[in-house]
């Protein structure tokens, strides 16, 4: 992907691949997120926007890695000892993170035998994962980052795993295959990743009843409109009186998007371009994608307008839209049309679920 063609946008990316230090890389963040925040989120499209902040979040990530390795260099640990990829998960395997998204990242290593490889790449994942927290990306609270053996493994390792996710049915090992199926190639050897993907949907063949495992799964999560059509807001706590944008109409939509690509075996991790395929194949009934596609990009609109703080000069928020916006009549309006639209896309989604459970009977 090409970064918008700007001069201060050019100048921001050269700060970051110029970079020598985590402290000149942090501060190209900070300038170039100033100007995605204010003067850029005017001037650019949502699309546009969102391709600029994830572009962003490469460049950084690769930046990060070349530093750790470097710094291994200096200390005599030497260079990789066999090919391997940073793979990331999440918002950023979707290319639709925010300028405060959290780490959720992995790394394929290759099965070429080298008696310290373990020791290297475990290593070298504990350094990334610190080095990115330093540069303002938190941990990620589920840990899916490449610092955790789970999310690290030889390509070998990897095909096991995901045969073993995709063997039990249950729960837990569907939400960690659900959370592989975002996976996006960044930096290294972008072949390990195309065996990653490889092995990745060749389960989906393999197992006929994965599909529906995944359909369960997308079909919960908590009502955002009661009976009578009105918005459900936080009744509690720090939230009270605002709305979860991220779990209560970004994630629902990602989740059916996801769940509809995975179906038609659309290999795609960005939600946009998993919709625009499914239209195209017209996997799904027109009516019905194109109110997936308009809650989609209202969606992004409204996670990208929850308020912001900074701290250490980056920004930060909560995903929710605060007590004050909720009381402004077109933030409301819009809101309340973009559930209506989700709790469309929910509802067919359960009754093709009900049916694929009576058909299997």
């Amino acid at each position: 992907m090409e970064p918008i063609s700007t001069t201060n946008l050019s100048w921001s990316y050269q700060g970051i691949d110029g970079a020598v230090s985590a402290d000149e890389l942090r501060q190209a963040r900070v300038i170039l997120q100033r100007e995605l925040q204010k003067s850029l989120s005017a001037s650019l499209s949502l699309v546009e926007w969102y391709e600029t902040v994830n572009e962003l979040h490469d460049r950084i990530a690769r930046k990060a890695v070349e530093l750790c390795i470097q710094g291994m260099v200096e200390e005599g640990l030497g260079q990789p000892p066999v090919p391997y990829a940073f793979i990331v998960f999440g918002s950023s395997g979707r290319e639709e993170a925010t300028l405060w998204s959290d780490q959720d990242n992995g790394m394929i290593i290759s099965d070429a035998p080298h008696a310290g490889k373990e020791e290297y790449f475990t290593e070298l994942g504990i350094r990334i994962a610190n080095l990115l927290e330093q540069l303002g990306y938190a941990k990620c609270e589920g840990k899916v980052m490449c610092s955790e053996p789970l999310w690290r493994k030889t390509l070998e390792s990897w095909k096991e795993q995901l045969f073993e996710w995709s063997s039990d049915l249950n729960w837990e090992p569907i939400r960690n295959l659900i959370i592989a199926s975002d996976m996006r190639f960044v930096a290294g050897e972008v072949s390990l990743a195309d065996a990653w993907l490889a092995s990745f949907y060749e389960q989906f063949r393999r197992v006929p009843e994965l599909s529906d495992a995944v359909l369960r799964n997308t079909v919960k999560h908590k009502a955002t409109l009661n009976i009578l059509g009105r918005v459900v807001t936080e009744r509690f706590g720090e939230h009270a009186g605002g709305f979860d944008v991220k779990y209560g109409v970004y994630i629902p939509l990602v989740n059916s998007a996801r769940f509809l690509a995975l179906q038609h075996g659309i290999q795609e991790s960005s939600t946009f371009k998993r919709m625009e395929r499914l239209t195209l194949l017209e996997a799904v009934p027109f009516p019905l994608m194109d109110a997936c596609q308009r809650a989609f990009a209202a969606a992004l609109k409204l996670r990208r307008s929850t308020p912001v703080v900074i701290q250490g000069e980056l920004q930060q928020s909560s995903g929710f839209l605060d007590e004050k916006q909720m009381k402004q009549k077109q933030i409301h309006y819009d809101l309340r049309e973009t559930l209506g639209l989700v709790k469309r896309v929910h509802r067919a989604l359960q009754r093709q679920l009900r049916f694929e459970e009576r058909r299997r009977l």
